[in-house]
């Protein structure tokens, strides 16, 4: 099983974009801090970059910034490519599958051309039951 959470803050703002056919990607790092200190009492980070796509990768790069905290959750893949000096490199990324926004809205977010929330309606009023005094009809 390939299945990875985390939990972090964005690194910069995430890039939207679209393949020659028009499926657009999303990406962006995270920076996860370690749960413990090292022994001279600093933590230490861990940067993670991150791919989403489609309707996800949309919805990231509308409502997400640099700084904001976010959980994602996905999986790991492994990709080798050749480098400027002919060097062999290997990269991880994170292939998002699911993610979820942590910070709460800033008064200074602008966020104009999201669409509102629909607002929910009062509840509706449940319809009465009237009780049947003949029990003559039942088999048992």
């Amino acid at each position: 099983m390939n299945k990875v959470f985390l939990i972090g803050n964005l690194t910069r703002d995430p890039e939207l974009r679209e393949t020659p056919s028009g499926v657009p990607m999303c990406r962006f790092a995270i920076a996860v801090q370690r749960p413990y200190s090292s022994q001279d009492g600093e933590r230490q980070t861990d940067f993670f970059e991150c791919t989403a796509w489609r309707g996800l990768a949309e919805t990231i790069a509308r409502y997400t910034k640099k700084g904001k905290k976010v959980a994602v959750s996905g999986s790991v893949q492994i990709r080798n490519y050749e480098d400027n000096q002919g060097q062999r490199r290997t990269a991880v990324d994170i292939i998002v599958q699911d993610c979820e926004f942590l910070s709460p809205r800033d008064n200074g977010d602008s966020f104009d051309d999201a669409p509102e929330m629909p607002r929910q309606s009062a509840p509706k009023r449940k319809p009465t039951l009237q009780a049947m005094d003949d029990d003559s009809d039942i088999p048992f």
